[in-house]
């Protein structure tokens, strides 16, 4: 049987422990106990893949309870047109989500823009006129 240390796998997914530390107490991992007083964690390869499904749901933007139903799913293999049809619900609800943030984004952009054109158009109103420049000191610079 394979195993890791927190430490192989920080490394291998480019995570902190702290990170690893954190799925284990939202339920995500459950690492074996060993060493004095069970202080060292020992991670199988359950576990492995458990947290390479977390940090893919992580990175596709995924609730960590979003994420535990579906790695939990994976752990009972089953029914696997029910985890399917699951994930892809899951997926769905995720795209709506996006996509409405991509169209609040775009609202308060323009927004944004209008404003800064606005506040643009009363700088340009309200800027006293600039001295024109002294000449004098042009001179004074060509004449060295």
């Amino acid at each position: 049987m394979t195993r890791y240390s927190i430490t192989e796998l920080s490394r291998e997914f480019d995570v902190t422990p702290r990170a690893i530390r954190f799925y284990e107490d939202e339920g995500l991992l459950a690492p074996a106990r060993e060493g004095p007083k069970g202080r060292v964690r020992v991670y199988s390869q359950r576990d492995r893949t458990r947290l390479k499904l977390t940090l893919r749901g992580k990175r596709l933007g995924l609730s960590l309870s979003e994420i535990r139903e579906l790695v939990d799913m994976y752990d009972s293999p089953k029914d696997t047109e029910a985890q399917l049809t699951r994930f892809l619900d899951v997926l769905r609800h995720h795209r709506a989500t996006l996509e409405q943030q991509r169209e609040d984004i775009a609202v308060a952009l323009e927004e944004v823009a209008a404003h800064e054109a606005q506040c643009r158009k009363l700088l340009l109103e309200t800027a006293p006129a600039k001295p024109a420049r002294r000449q004098n000191a042009t001179h004074r610079a060509r004449r060295k």
